[in-house]
């Protein structure tokens, strides 16, 4: 495995590890630099896209420079600078059946960054759990979901054995909620007066509110419960706004809305961003977000629409920058997330399939 890569992976979990570092403007620059050069020179793919583009490590000389790719790219090519035999796992996208799903290779050194990296933005931004509650299957039976390893990794770090997975995989592929299990463990948590977190897609919740509503059951679950709410939900339930959503949750499992944390994430990425009730999402350090113009690619103002534009230094076996098919609102150095772009394919981790 390259040792410059490897070094600068290193270097990057440590300055996650400090509670101390903020990565401001001028160190994200210079290692967002340093890293384009190391994937230019290892990463093949990419190395070719940047060069048609006329853009290398000679020319570039900010962080808003470095050659995106789209996040299509990744169905196409190996946009990786691991050799085959030292891929130990892949991430595919999700998407509705018969897509073909993007492929984001791993290493062990690359989940280790990857898990430092959803670690410490998820304690920054959760706290104490209390109790946890996947609405997913478990990594035995979607090995290949970029959320579940997410959520294996966050139950193994809180190591709470009552912790469960409450979800399966039907016959066609999807993902549904095992009720029965998660309805036994919203009863313990409200008799026992426990806190509890539950995490799962919109999909998910919308299931599982119909469902409780459909049984007339209410919960109401102890102070300090939490809820993380991530993905979209096409085709595998019907549609609602955000908000009409977090309301129906708050009602039915009785945690307050500004307790319901939404998650933004995607197979292609190693970072991920939390918006709180303000309803805008944010990166953490080590990563950037931008929204730009569809038309040329240029950062729009603040309150404008455009594209979502990541750049995470956390990606550092593939590729940082990522062009996504999202829409969002530039809100200063966070965005309010508004949904797909227009025939862009429906994906979201609710569609995963196994």
């Amino acid at each position: 495995m390259n040792k410059e890569l490897c070094s600068f992976a290193a270097r990057l979990r440590g300055l996650i590890a400090d509670s101390q570092s903020t990565i401001g403007e001028s160190q994200f620059n210079e290692l967002a630099l340093d890293l384009f050069a190391l994937q230019f020179e290892n990463n093949l793919a990419y190395q070719k896209i940047c060069a048609a583009r006329k853009l290398t490590p000679q020319i570039v000389e900010h962080w808003t420079q470095i050659p995106f790719v789209p996040t299509a790219a990744f169905k196409e090519l190996e946009l990786t600078s691991l050799a085959q035999e030292e891929r130990t796992s892949v991430f595919h996208s999700s998407g509705t059946t018969g897509q073909e799903p993007s492929r984001h290779f791993h290493s062990a050194e690359s989940l280790a960054i990857y898990e430092a990296s959803l670690w410490k933005w998820f304690q920054i931004n959760f706290g104490d759990v209390g109790e946890l509650v996947f609405l997913t299957p478990n990594q035995i039976a979607a090995p290949r979901s970029s959320l579940v390893h997410m959520f294996e990794t966050i139950r193994g770090k809180f190591a709470l054995p009552e912790s469960v997975f409450a979800g399966n995989i039907s016959a066609d592929g999807s993902w549904t909620v095992d009720f029965a299990a998660t309805i036994g463990k919203l009863k313990i948590s409200c008799t026992a007066g426990r806190p509890l977190t539950l995490l799962g897609t919109a999909f998910s919740f919308v299931h599982l509110v119909d469902f409780l509503a459909k049984n007339n059951l209410r919960f109401h679950l102890p102070e300090n419960s939490r809820v993380m709410e991530t993905g979209g939900y096409k085709n595998r339930s019907r549609t609602m706004p955000k908000s009409e959503l977090h309301s129906l949750i708050s009602e039915q499992l009785g945690v307050p809305c500004e307790n319901i944390i939404c998650e933004y994430g995607m197979s292609e990425l190693s970072s991920q961003a939390y918006a709180k009730s303000s309803g805008e999402f944010q990166f953490p350090p080590w990563a950037r977000a931008q929204i730009v113009s569809p038309e040329n690619g240029r950062e729009v103002a603040d309150g404008e629409t455009g594209l979502i534009r990541i750049f995470d230094l956390a990606n550092v076996f593939s590729v940082a920058a990522i062009q996504t098919e999202d829409l969002g609102i530039r809100r200063s150095d966070s965005f309010e997330l508004i949904g797909r772009a227009h025939l862009a394919e429906p994906r979201g981790c609710s569609l995963m399939t196994a």
